[in-house]
Parts: C-alpha cells; structure tokens; sequence
C-alpha cells in the first residue's frame, strides 16, 4: 500500500496486502458470523435437524452437535472462524448449549447491525450490550431453583433435557438412568461439596447391537487382548498389579560390543536374560497377583512364565487407563516390579477376556468400591455410535455442571423470554442510547425462542405471543414443549438445565458479538504463493550439480 508524496511512494503495509475499513469492515464481520449461526440454526432444541459433514479426505460425520459441526466445518473467515472458537469454549468449560451459543452470538450481532445503520456509535452499543449481559446473568440466578445435587431425578431430568435435541433422543430415558447412575457411583465430596471428574468416567463404543444394549460397567473395560493364548482368560477375584514398568530386558543406552567366541557364551547370555525375567515374574507371583496390567511392553520369554504361573497379563495399557484402573480396583501403579507387595495390589470380582463385535476386550468387574466406572455404548452403525458417545458426553457434562452448582432452571424457552420481559424493564433506567442496546438484546433473546419455536414445526409469531403474555402474568417458567407444540410450565414436566449452562451462554456470546463489533479494520496479508517449476522459455530446467 503506497501513498504519494510529492513525487515519491512511501509503502507502508506489505505487497499484497488487503485492507478494509470501517463499516465495510463492520458489514463482513457480521455477517460473517451471521452466516454461521444460520447454518446452525435449524440444529438448535429437541427438533432441531442433523447435519451430514464431509471432510476432504470423504469421511463421513453425521452429529447436531454444535461443537462438532463447527470443528468439522473447515471455516476461513476469521470473524467466522470466532464463532468456531466460542462454541468450543463452551463446549470446555460446560459441555453443553454449543449450538445455543453460536445462534445467539449471531441474533445478537444481527440486532447490532439495525442500530448501526441508525448511525449509534459500536461504542454505546457494546456498553449496553455489556451492561444487559451484567443484568442478565444476575436474573438467572435469582430465577434458579436450588436443587439437592444427589437427587436422582433432578440429575435424570437434567441428563434427558441434554440428550433430547441429539440423534439418540428415543433412547434418552434409558441413558440417563445409566448416566446418572455412572456420576453417582465415582461423585467425592470434597471441602463439604459434591465433585465429579468426568476423568473417572470412560466411556468405550463398540459398533454392533443397538443403542438399548449400552451398559454401565462398575469397573473398567480396556480394548486389549490378553497377551499369551495359555493364560487364564476368566480370573474371579482378581488381585491386580498394575506396573508402569517393561517386563522386557531393557537395553543399555550406550553402545557397547560384546564379542562371542562360542556358541555356550551366546546361551549363557540368554539364559541370564530368562533368569531375570523369571526372577520378574517369580516377585508377581509372591505377592499373590494373578492378573497384571502393563503399560509398557511384555517380553515373550516372560509372558510364558506368567502363563506358567497362571497369571493373566495385558500389556501396552495407556496411562489414563491405568489410573481409571488405580481408582477403580484401589490398586498402586507401581514403577518397578521389586516395588511389589500384597498391599500394592488391588480388587475385583471378576477380570475376563470377553468377545464384543469380532474384538476382544478385556473386562475388570465386580470392584468392592469403584471410583471409575465404564459406559459401553452400543449401536447399529460407527455413526451412531460416536453421535451417542458426543450425547453422552454433552449429558454427563450437565449432571457435573448440577452437582457442581446445584442450581436449575426450565429449559423450552422460558428462561430467555423471562429475561427479555425483565431486561426491558431494566433499560426504561438507563440513558436513551444504551437503552435502544438492551432492547435489541431483549430482542435477541426473543429471536432465539423464535429459532426454537419454529424447528418445533410451530408458527414463532402466535407463539411468541403467548409466551409473552403468560410470563407478563408471572408464569416463570412457560415455555414451549417441542413435542407437542403446546406452552406449558417447563419445569413442572421436568425440562430442566443447569443454570451455569445459561450463563456461560450469555457471557460467551455477549463477548463473541461484543469483539466482532469491535473491529473497523482489517489488514490481511498476501497468503503464500505455492511455489510451482517455472520452465524458463519453455526449456526444461538443468538439474545443478
């Protein structure tokens, strides 16, 4: 970019450089990201449709998973590629309401855009912006209800609501008993409230069968084999050990050469090795193991004598397994084999090698008081079965983020109309243009029930109507039954979601639309040229030597 002076170009931004200003700059931005929240907003609630995603390579991926479409949809625009980056935010810190987030971002800036055509200044838009973000987020929790974090139907309620908008919502009754179940079998109190580490729960898919055939495992299944065809493939009440250290001859690290002069020397030194590995296996045996998890590697030689021994072993076990294993069984991960005593061991009824779909697995069962449990999921086809395991991930996300915080609030749209009718409220005290900045996000806020209103198959305008009118007579909780199209009291039917849910909602899209407006400038550079063999006159070039 040149500008003359006098007679002379002073360049001031690289060649090639492309720069937008102001509202032009403003314009793409938006609607940028307005594009984006289109493309989501049909997936949004218990209706809302699946969307078939094709990457470069022809894999397949079938989801309505907010998070999901938006990482397998390969996005360029950089203020695009913003919204990408909140519905992963939110999917870390909460697990659900990923679609929710991008759709309201886009609502949001939609409503920005009508007032900046009205010539108000982003500034006074975004201090309004913030300041009903503040409001709202102070709504939600004094509208919230105080649950008991351990109560089994609150935590289902909950559980479902998660799982209704996803592939696998016929089956949502019956995953969220085995959800639940799961979360209260590994939840520790701790500072006298309630925890749960999603780390402690593994959840295994295995294509075949159907979604109703999903279990829950008190203990841990491992997609290993056992390792020698003569070990025991069902061991009842196992003592485990569990070793991070090789059952190998390790080598040494520097180089050194031995020279053998006769064959006797060259057996003695083989012998040494099988001695050690026999001294190995000989330390598990007195301790009393007959079940071995390795995470590193088993030499042949002593893979025998553990089958000698009767000991069953699995090897090549991935570090995080092995800790889900030390918490189910009450086990030690122990990193040397002369570490090993009775006391280092831990429990389960059963260990067995078990066949699922054509793969053998291995499962440790039966655990006296696990504090890792699995969920084998099940399904007719490999889409299925990671569709149902984002499901399932999304609705155990819930059940923490209750246990956690154990306060709920009604899902259907009731939380959002609420807040528009009190967030109006709030802008009659504020001045006139920051005033008009709340009521657009009020409005957005009503858009978004709009989105859920119309995915129902119903008509958003009458609708709407009626939701408005019923909160205005104090009814908290109306809100729009997708499945039957009716405006009921959403709590009462047990549609319900974890408030910290909603909020991180309004504050990761308040912030998403807040950056986006923003910005006036954009200074791009010159993407890389692709070097290509330039034939000079159309000879071909020398190779150099």
């Amino acid at each position: 970019m040149s500008q003359p002076v006098g007679q002379i170009p002073v360049l001031i931004l690289k060649e090639g450089t492309q720069r937008t200003t102001g509202r032009d700059a403003r314009k793409s931005n938006i609607y940028a990201a307005k594009v984006i929240a289109e493309a989501m907003a049909s997936s949004l609630g218990p209706r809302g449709m699946d969307k078939l995603l094709v990457d470069s390579f022809g894999n397949a991926t079938i989801t309505g998973d907010g998070a999901t479409i938006l990482k397998e949809m390969e996005v360029q625009h950089p203020a695009a590629k913003m919204m990408v980056e909140i519905a992963k935010a939110q999917d870390d810190e909460v697990g659900d309401g990923t679609t929710s987030v991008v759709v309201l971002a886009g609502q949001l800036l939609a409503n920005a855009e009508e007032l900046l055509d009205q010539e108000i200044h982003p500034t006074t838009i975004v201090e309004g912006y913030e300041k009903a973000l503040v409001e709202a987020t102070r709504i939600v929790d004094e509208i919230a209800e105080k649950v008991d974090p351990l109560d089994r139907t609150v935590l289902e309620n909950v559980a479902k609501t998660a799982l209704s908008s996803k592939v696998v919502a016929d089956f949502r009754d019956f995953l969220a008993k085995i959800i639940v179940d799961a979360a209260l079998n590994v939840v520790e109190k701790k500072d006298g409230k309630y925890d749960l580490s999603l780390d402690d729960i593994k959840v295994e898919k295995k294509r075949g069968e159907s979604i109703t055939e999903t279990t829950l495992i008190k203990g841990i299944v491992l997609d290993k084999e056992v390792v020698h065809p003569a070990m025991p493939k069902r061991v009842t009440n196992a003592k485990i050990a569990l070793l991070d250290a090789p059952l190998e001859i390790e080598k040494p690290e520097w180089t050194a050469k031995i020279n053998v002069t006769n064959p006797e020397q060259l057996k003695m030194f083989l012998d040494q090795e099988a001695e050690i590995l026999r001294k190995k296996v000989e330390k598990i045996k007195e301790s009393g193991a007959n079940v071995v998890f390795c995470q590193k590697g088993i030499d042949d030689v002593a893979q025998y004598y553990l089958a000698k021994a009767g000991i069953m072993a699995v090897r090549r076990v991935k570090k995080s397994d092995m800790e889900k294993l030390a918490r189910a069984t009450g086990a030690k991960i122990l990193t040397r084999v002369e570490d090993i005593s009775p006391e280092a061991l831990g429990t389960a009824g059963l260990v067995e090698e078990r066949k699922v779909a054509d793969e053998k697995m291995v499962f440790v069962e039966g655990c006296p008081n696990p504090k890792s449990v699995t969920i084998l999921v099940r399904g007719g086809a490999d889409h299925v079965v990671d569709e149902a395991e984002r499901a399932i991930h999304d609705a155990l996300s819930v059940v923490r983020n209750v246990i956690r915080e154990p306060k709920i609030v009604a899902g259907g749209g009731a939380v959002e109309i609420e807040l528009a009718m009190r967030l109006r409220d709030f802008a009659r005290t504020l001045p006139s243009r920051e005033q008009l900045a709340v009521n657009k996000y009020a409005d957005a806020l009503e858009n978004f029930v709009s989105i859920l209103i119309q995915n129902a198959g119903e008509d958003p305008v009458t609708v709407l109507a009626e939701l408005k009118s019923r909160h205005a007579k104090g009814e908290k909780w109306a809100g729009i039954n997708a499945y039957t199209g009716k405006i009921e009291n959403m709590y009462k039917i047990g549609v319900t979601e974890p408030a910290v849910v909603k909020k991180q909602v309004l504050k990761s899209a308040t912030e998403a639309a807040v950056m986006i407006m923003r910005i006036d400038d954009i200074i791009a550079a010159q993407p890389p040229k692709s070097k290509e063999k330039e034939k000079k006159g159309g000879e071909e070039e020398k190779p150099e030597f």
